[in-house]
């Protein structure tokens, strides 16, 4: 069974497309199928609101992995996440199911989907991160959005995890002594210093390193998302996924 893989920046859509791709496998007579998280910061638990973890009724919809299992004040690397992942993705095979792999963040994504050496830590530039070479059968959808639109919607997704409570939740995380690594989750010293502006730019920022990183992964294959359904998206992914 062939391995679903979503890369693309933060407020592209990611999650509603994968909860959209789980339910059109299930009417088409698949078990129901589990996303595997391939992000850096959405590990830690306390954070959910701040990293954008998938809300209550999407994980309704679909089972989310590897989200919220580590402590505040923990570290955590790659190398450890690799190892998980790959777990993770060989158990939902073989119980039947499909995983999709669902990612912002690029080394992460690469680390679930193939088989890195991080004995030493890779280089920025180290030449397997670009590599096709995969552990399973994979197709890898990168989702791009034009960037106005893409901007617009970051800065409203900002907006929206303020008025659930992203600030409080930060001073909670803060006050309970969270470690460097969970302190560089995007919007965390901002949201300390009350700059609100400052986490919108950091995150539209950080949205363009997302595509330069999409731009060299190999083996892509690019879908614009720009004013389509979630639905729609996911049929074009199923019209070109092997069985």
């Amino acid at each position: 069974m062939q391995i679903i893989a979503l890369f693309g920046p933060t407020g592209v859509g990611k999650t509603g497309i994968a909860v959209a791709l789980a339910e059109r496998l299930q009417a088409r007579g698949e078990e129901r199928p589990v996303a595997v998280s391939a992000d850096a910061l959405q590990v830690y638990a306390g954070l959910e609101i701040l990293t954008g973890v998938a809300a209550p009724s999407e994980r309704a919809a679909l089972e989310h992995r590897l989200v919220s299992f580590v402590p505040l004040d923990g570290t955590f690397s790659a190398g450890q996440y690799a190892k998980l992942a790959h777990a993770e993705i060989d158990g939902v095979l073989a119980a039947g199911r499909r995983p999709i792999v669902v990612g912002g963040t690029g080394l992460y994504l690469r680390a679930a989907l193939g088989d890195l050496d991080f004995e030493p830590p890779p280089p920025g530039g180290q030449s397997q991160l670009w590599s096709e070479d995969m552990r399973r059968p994979t197709l890898l959808a990168g989702l791009t959005m034009e960037r106005e639109a893409l901007y617009a919607r970051i800065n409203a997704r900002v907006d929206a995890m303020l008025a659930a409570g992203a600030r409080e939740e930060v001073r909670r995380a803060h006050a309970a002594g969270a470690s460097q690594t969970a302190r560089k989750a995007l919007g965390f010293n901002d949201l300390l210093d009350g700059d609100v502006e400052a986490m919108k730019r950091h995150t539209r920022n950080y949205a363009r390193r997302q595509l330069t990183w999409m731009r060299k992964l190999a083996g892509v294959r690019t879908i614009d998302v720009t004013d389509r359904d979630p639905g729609d998206v996911a049929e074009e992914i199923l019209d070109s996924c092997d069985p």
